[in-house]
């Protein structure tokens, strides 16, 4: 088979793709082409990288304390300088990270899991007094403050990373459920969602099979940003003292540990805080991305041209 002939059916065969298929590989392309995305994801994906591979990529211990290097300043032994216990603040970082992540998707996860499902039933189920009973549920979770709620729950849960995993997403599940209820109430009178009714078709599946896809592009951003918080979260319980404990590295307890140092050794708190100011701007920039790349008028603009 010729080389021209192999293209052509190379073409071919994307032409057949789906239309779900080809949109979706469209979608990533004008998503990566997008500066700011492309490079939050780049740095997103390292991160993950150097989260999973942490024991091979990092060049020290980051419990073992080493007093002979307290406050060593940035250097080529240590990039990032070392803490009052002679710890590689470039190693702990890096074993930090573990714990965002497990934290963001942990929070994130469990979230969706809760909020979703509970939207859609509860918008699907209006004007009832399951819903009336549910959204108001949602609201008063909704009045508490985030951090408040989290402090609360993990002062009665027990001052660990799991416990401010659960903190964290009971906090974070009323924003999914609105998000879920606002577009159920929206697509649940349009004709294909009456037609599946009309046809017997059974509730589950009109949920899961049509009102979850058409109402994912918003929960999807919303994760994004969810992830940021959840990240900040953490940070934020353990600088106060009820997330991770010592030694355990974690960016809060980093920042914690190098904040009377300030005048002498910033780069204690100093590389922490800005791991954990690139992470958020890289989610925020990835979500405002697929925001735009999502979003049904851009969708439309982009047919029309």
């Amino acid at each position: 088979m010729s080389f021209a002939n192999s293209i052509e059916k190379s073409r071919d065969a994307v032409v057949r793709l789906p239309f779900v298929e080809r949109r979706h590989l469209r979608l990533v392309e004008e998503l990566l082409t997008e500066r700011k995305a492309a490079v939050s994801f780049i740095f997103l994906a390292l991160l993950v990288f150097s989260a999973v591979f942490a024991p091979v990529i990092a060049p020290y211990d980051p419990t073992e304390p080493n007093y002979e290097e307290s406050y060593a300043s940035p250097s080529v032994d240590h990039p990032f300088g070392t803490d009052s216990f002679g710890r590689d603040i470039l190693s702990r970082i890096i074993f930090a990270a573990r714990i965002s992540l497990y934290v963001g998707l942990g929070s994130v996860g469990f979230a969706m899991l809760v909020g979703i499902p509970t939207g859609l039933f509860a918008g699907y189920a209006s004007p009832s007094r399951v819903e009336t009973v549910i959204m108001r549920l949602m609201d008063a979770l909704l009045a508490f403050p985030g951090i408040v709620l989290a402090l609360t729950l993990v002062s009665i849960l027990g001052s660990s990373v799991t416990n401010v995993v659960i903190a964290l997403a009971v906090g974070y599940v009323p924003g999914f459920a609105r998000i879920a209820h606002g577009a159920t109430l929206s697509l649940k009178e349009e004709e294909f969602i009456m037609s599946a009714r009309a046809v017997g078709t059974p509730t589950r599946t009109i949920i899961t099979r049509y009102l979850l896809p058409n109402a994912a592009a918003p929960l999807i951003v919303q994760a994004t940003l969810v992830f940021a918080f959840a990240i900040l979260g953490e940070a934020g319980l353990s600088f106060l003292g009820v997330g991770a404990q010592p030694p355990t590295p974690s960016l809060g307890l980093m920042i914690l540990s190098g904040k009377d140092y300030l005048s002498q050794s910033i780069w204690i708190s100093l590389f922490p805080g800005l791991t954990i100011m690139a992470i958020v701007l890289s989610l925020n920039f990835l979500g405002d991305a697929l925001r735009d790349v999502l979003d049904p008028k851009q969708e439309t603009d982009r047919r029309i041209q």
